[in-house]
């Protein structure tokens, strides 16, 4: 008889060595960018000592913004950063202050 195994991250966000949702795709798309930017820079003619500078320096700094962001924002993080921001910080009233006091006599009745 076979023995099946059953998935139990069903639900559960992709995580791969602790990056998650988000974040994984920030640091894969970002490290392809790099990658195409120093390919584009040696075929340009650039020394290859900048295009190795360039590109282990700029790969370090995406992994480690990458990271600190998963660790201090957290899964949902970017999204409810993004939500504050779009959010007004306070609301403006134009209108005169009496005119929310002005008391209005009722009709009468006829």
């Amino acid at each position: 008889m076979k023995t099946y195994h059953i998935n139990k991250g069903i639900g559960r966000t992709v995580e791969f060595n602790g990056l998650k949702a988000q974040y994984l795709f920030i640091f894969s798309g970002g490290l392809l960018a790099l990658l195409v930017l120093v390919m584009i820079m040696y075929m340009t003619g650039v020394t290859h000592y900048i295009c190795l500078f360039t590109g282990g320096s700029a790969s370090s700094l995406l992994i480690w913004q990458t990271f600190s962001m998963n660790r201090k924002y957290g899964e949902h993080g970017l999204m409810k950063l993004g939500a504050k921001k779009k959010h007004p910080r306070y609301i403006i009233s134009r209108k005169n202050v009496l005119r929310y006091i002005k008391i209005i006599p009722k009709r009468q009745a006829v």
